[in-house]
């Protein structure tokens, strides 16, 4: 015994210990205290050099947990439910009101939008925080217990619903996309119209309303057609016959791009040349680049840009119907 190092002697003497059914007893015969002197005991019984100080690891003050029944009460439960649901209202008008305000002006729509995710986060932390503080107001101790042990259950059976939040987090204060940019995600691209802590909702050019988790954004490339921006570059694509006059074509369709109701002249509009195959047959693709004055036009921008640009080469006999039929 002699050979046996002190501190494994006290890890043996620990576990046997905490392994005798009567230990594990409520009663005042065998408290907390009484199996601390059991162990004393059993110490100084294998190795009588033992001093006091050896012991001291057992003799740790034991701290009871407050029961439940002491702070989660019918009336305490009753509170909290109209606090969340007066919250969920408040929350809810905020949100209205900040989109009404971003709606009436199209420069401070992307600044105003940006908000309104880390407004929702920020308004349910501090209601949770006043109802477990404020109603329920647990022990430090009783917080500390439940967190590791919720935290533990929520680890092993939400594990994507924890990735998709902290994706969430991480989209709202990185920023790679704002509410009201129009991005790509995948096969997806269309405006932002929330950006939730579980995913990102968007809307199509054919108004089909898209989730795209959250963890699957952050694993990802992502494209962002204007960056917060209010206006952003629309192409559009025409099919031409080799023997054109390029210049001519260039001018004709930046005159076109130029008299839409939709263009944003403050950036340049350019007009460039492609040679390309297209059913056995050699043509110049010409991809006409503009910007549209707001992204919720692009696709109007687009169509008017194609159809003006169209009805010009023709008028003016640089495209003939049987050149594609």
């Amino acid at each position: 015994m002699k050979f046996i190092p002190k501190i494994f002697l006290l890890l043996i003497i620990g576990i046997l210990n905490s392994s005798i059914p009567s230990y594990a007893k409520t009663n005042q015969a065998n408290s907390p205290d009484s199996a601390i002197l059991q162990l004393d005991d059993s110490l100084r019984a294998i190795d009588p050099n033992l001093d006091s100080a050896s012991t001291n690891i057992f003799q740790a003050p034991v701290k009871t947990l407050t029961p439940v029944y002491d702070f989660i009460t019918t009336s305490k439960i009753l509170w909290a439910i109209i606090i969340i649901i007066l919250a969920y209202i408040g929350i809810k008008i905020g949100i209205r009101i900040l989109n009404f305000f971003a709606e009436k002006s199209t420069q401070y729509r992307f600044t105003i939008k940006g908000l309104i995710p880390l407004f929702r986060i920020v308004s349910w932390t501090f209601v949770l925080t006043f109802i477990i503080v404020g109603i329920f107001a647990p022990s430090m101790t009783t917080v500390i217990a439940f967190s590791a042990s919720v935290g533990v259950a929520v680890g092993f059976a939400a594990q994507d619903i924890l990735k998709n939040i902290f994706g969430g987090i991480m989209i709202i204060f990185d920023q790679p996309f704002k509410v009201g940019d129009k991005i790509e995600i995948g096969n997806y691209y269309g405006e932002v119209l929330e950006i939730g802590l579980r995913s990102t909702r968007i809307v199509t050019a054919d108004d089909s309303v898209v989730s795209v988790p959250n963890a699957e954004v952050m694993n990802q490339s992502v494209s962002n057609s204007n960056s917060g921006e209010p206006n952003c570059q629309v192409v559009a694509e025409f099919y031409l016959p080799m023997d054109i006059d390029t210049e001519q074509v260039r001018k004709i369709a930046i005159e076109g791009a130029q008299v839409s109701r939709f263009v944003y002249l403050d950036k340049p509009i350019v007009a460039l040349f492609f040679q390309e195959i297209k059913d056995k047959k050699s043509y110049l693709k010409m991809r006409l680049k503009a910007y549209v004055m707001d992204i919720r036009y692009e696709f109007a921008f687009k169509s008017d840009m194609t159809e003006l640009v169209l009805q010009a080469l023709m008028k003016e006999g640089i495209i003939k119907k049987e050149d594609y039929f």
